[in-house]
């Protein structure tokens, strides 16, 4: 039986999310782990990888973009566009 995964804390950093990730992916990639510990790490890996998504979506959310007036001074802002 495997051990759970920890759960992943919802003020927990996109760097330290990443961090943590990359040290996953390391011990995965190293061929080290026995099974029931590669299982738990790849479990929190998807729960990491999620977190880092919704924060990145946030993020992006929260960016503006500066509107530029014809004479070349700003004028306000309005919701960024992505994609």
């Amino acid at each position: 039986m495997t051990e759970a995964a920890p759960a992943i804390p919802s003020d927990l950093s996109f760097e330290d999310a990443l961090a943590r990730l990359e040290t996953i992916v390391s011990r995965l990639e190293s061929g080290q782990a026995p099974l029931e510990e590669s299982i738990t790490l790849y479990e929190e890996g998807a729960r990491l990888k999620s977190h880092c998504e919704a924060r990145l979506k946030a993020a992006q959310l929260r960016v503006e973009k500066i509107v530029v007036g014809t004479d070349g001074q700003a004028r306000g802002t309005e919701p960024a566009e992505f994609g």
